[in-house]
């Protein structure tokens, strides 16, 4: 029996949104996509949602990736604000679930600077019974240690537990330590296969 529902954050409770929020920089398709090249895109973007390295010295290596749009790179990320934005269905999603008798939690890969800049986004926080942010413990998805964290923390059973992610390889990280994994598309979607576990929603 399902008891626990565990929401990844990005692209299923918000809307990362790193394209739209560089074009309302100003920034034409072309200089979006060089700048995301060189950040975004680039694997070193994990380490801002590890919270391990500053800021400064992230930018550093980004600017690396493209030494002539540095001031680009920095206007970029000056201030995240937009980057990550609300979807309206997530308070009423959470507290839907709650209101049937499951326990909710996030898990998510996110930056501090998000956490703090997009603060309007994650409205939703406080109706969950709890969760993880990766840049408090230093590790992300899918290192199988970010989800045993939560489970021990909030003493949770896997198999009692569903965790829905719109990255596949999240997915199955959570999967291969016993809990139940839906790969998010649509609310639809997921609603659909969280019926096929078993749960009201």
């Amino acid at each position: 029996m399902i008891r626990n529902i565990i929401f990844d954050i990005g692209n299923v409770l918000t809307d990362f949104r790193w394209k739209e929020f560089l074009e309302d920089k100003g920034f034409d398709e072309e200089m979006v996509g060089r700048i995301a090249r060189a950040s975004v895109l680039n694997p070193l973007w994990n380490e801002i949602d590890r919270g391990v390295w500053e800021e400064e010295k992230l930018l550093r290596e980004f600017v690396k990736m493209d030494p002539e749009i540095e001031a680009e790179i920095r206007r970029a990320y000056g201030n995240v604000n937009g980057m990550v934005t609300k979807r309206e269905y997530a308070v009423p999603w959470i507290k839907e679930l709650k209101a049937k008798g499951y326990r909710v939690y996030y898990l998510s890969n996110f930056s501090y600077k998000a956490y703090v800049e997009c603060r309007d986004a994650l409205d939703f926080l406080p109706y969950t019974d709890g969760g993880i942010l990766s840049y408090q413990e230093k590790v992300v998805k899918p290192d199988p240690e970010i989800y045993r964290r939560l489970l021990y923390r909030y003493s949770l059973k896997a198999e009692e537990s569903v965790f829905i992610d719109d990255t596949k390889v999240n997915v199955e990280a959570a999967e291969g330590l016993g809990l139940h994994g839906i790969c998010f598309q649509t609310r639809e979607q997921a609603l659909k296969e969280l019926q096929a576990l078993g749960v009201q929603s």
